[in-house]
């Protein structure tokens, strides 16, 4: 009698072989071997410059590898361009946009799936709202806050109904309740047979969603494991060779002064799509990290311009820099009060991706004595950008290396050291850790909280509420362009702060939005 033979395992969706890139200064992808199955949740983790974001982007068509072989349901295929990608059913979410500006967020959808520009308005209002990831079909792409970039990325790969959907850090300025939905939907997905290729570096996402897991390190695959039956530890060791560092938050100096004071601040936004500020009142004191929570497009964007300069105010006094009116200031003048800031767009905002890293510390570090009489002093910027890229760790291989060579990750790390170590008096920070991994993420955390120790007082913005009950004294809620009292860390919650995101605070904390801050 013969014994049943076992069902054949089915053929991959998507299967890598050797897969191989090699730049000048890095070997990105080391002869990489990867199967993603059919309906599976497959995750991809890596620290920051581990090769994750190439890896994707061969598979998509935008990088050529140098060696191996890409089989699609079995065949050998050819992605020579994002094209091709998509005509085989791939879709892909990147970390930075790939958003024209200037273009409305129904325009910039026609781009990659056909149909008259009313009808699908009309499909894309529908879609995002049953996914909750609501975007107005009609908005300029530049009036949006990363959070809403991120879901016009998302909807726009929904409606091309992909076989095989890439996700690179998807949920990375979504709030929890966005992020609910979209694994729900992430789940429909899979269960209708469409592979995912899924990489954040969020370890308890990875465990409550993916169904297998391949982790890179330098460039090449430490294991495949099922994320499920392993402990977060074990995957940030697969993924660092190291324990995570161990991170202390002592409590804040008991005496303190108020060196960012907002005054009841009411302001139209300056795009009509933007959101009005109402009766915006906040402090924040030396010795101490203040938060602001919200969904992206609550008026977040609106008030950190208005706090970095960038749009000034009247009265002057509606704004008090280390006691000092500065409604008026713009960013530079801000910045001789002792005024540093983080924004959340890294490339364009943040640094300038042709120019080098030490071109681009002159953007906001100038007065370090990097100028004399009018001319740049390369030696004393080229110092700081070297100091910086080896204090926060930057994978990069110099300081003449251009800021888009850059992981995101890596990038973010050199943004936020560049504002750190100018010493601020002030700090501002949008998204901190935005699409860093669990290390960098522990180190960044750590580096803001030495500064408050130190004396400093930092405001940040970010849908990360884990982290902000990490690292933050008191916590405020946005909504609608208006500001809640900041309560302290130990007198809320994740689950409530979470509730008020989507303006379900009671009473008190109704009031306290109008009343602010005091």
């Amino acid at each position: 009698m013969t014994e049943p033979s076992m069902p054949a395992p089915p053929i991959p969706r998507l299967a890598l072989r050797g897969i191989t890139k090699v730049y000048p200064s890095v070997v990105a992808n080391d002869g990489i071997d990867l199967d993603v199955a059919p309906g599976a949740i497959h995750a991809l983790l890596g620290e920051n410059g581990a090769g994750k974001s190439t890896l994707v982007k061969v598979i998509y068509g935008v990088v050529r590898a140098d060696a191996g072989e890409i089989r699609w349901d079995g065949r050998p295929v050819t992605i020579d361009s994002p094209g091709a990608a998509r005509r085989l059913g791939i879709g892909m979410v990147f970390q930075h946009f790939s958003l024209f500006e200037t273009l409305t967020v129904a325009e910039n959808i026609s781009l990659a799936v056909p149909g008259a520009l009313r009808e699908l308005s009309a499909h894309i209002a529908e879609l995002s709202q049953r996914y909750g990831l609501p975007v107005d079909p009609r908005r300029p792409v530049h009036t949006l806050s990363v959070g809403e970039r991120q879901r016009v990325e998302i909807v726009r790969c929904l409606l091309q109904e992909p076989k095989l959907l890439i996700l690179d850090e998807p949920t990375s300025v979504l709030p929890p309740l966005a992020v609910d939905r979209l694994f729900g939907t992430l789940r429909q997905l899979a269960a209708e047979g469409c592979s995912i290729l899924y990489i954040s570096h969020k370890l308890e996402e990875i465990q409550s969603l993916c169904h297998a897991a391949t982790v890179l390190r330098a460039g090449r695959v430490t294991g495949t494991v099922d994320p499920r039956r392993e402990s977060a530890e074990c995957l940030a060791r697969m993924m660092t060779g190291k324990d995570l560092p161990a991170a202390a938050y002592p409590e804040p100096s008991a005496e303190r002064e108020a060196r960012l004071v907002v005054s009841g601040l009411s302001l139209a936004p300056d795009d009509p799509f933007g959101t009005k500020l109402t009766d915006v009142t906040l402090g924040v004191h030396s010795g101490e990290i203040v938060g602001i929570a919200g969904v992206s497009g609550n008026g977040q964007k609106e008030l950190m311009t208005v706090l970095s300069g960038e749009r000034r105010v009247e009265p002057p006094e509606t704004v008090r820099l280390c006691g000092a009116p500065v409604g008026r200031l713009g960013p530079r003048a801000r910045r001789a009060h002792g005024l540093a800031f983080v924004p959340e767009e890294r490339l364009g905002r943040g640094a300038v991706p042709p120019v080098t890293l030490a071109e681009n510390a002159l953007l906001t570090a100038a007065h370090l004595d990097m100028v004399r009489a009018g001319f740049v002093r390369v030696a004393q910027t080229r110092a700081f950008a070297a100091r910086c890229i080896q204090e926060f760790a930057v994978k990069a291989s110099g300081p003449d290396a251009a800021a888009r060579s850059l992981s995101g990750g890596n990038l973010q790390r050199y943004l936020v050291g560049r504002e750190i170590l100018q010493q601020p008096k002030v700090l501002l920070v949008s998204q901190p850790t935005w699409g860093l991994d669990v290390g960098a993420a522990a180190f960044i955390r750590q580096r803001l909280v030495e500064m408050r120790n130190a004396g400093a007082a930092i405001l940040v913005v970010s849908e990360e509420l884990e982290e902000l009950f990490e690292i933050c004294d008191r916590i405020a809620v946005m909504f609608g362009g208006r500001l809640t009292r900041a309560v302290p860390v130990k007198a809320t919650s994740v689950a409530e702060i979470g509730a008020w995101m989507t303006g379900l605070f009671p009473a008190e904390r109704a009031e306290a939005a109008a009343g602010g801050q005091r």
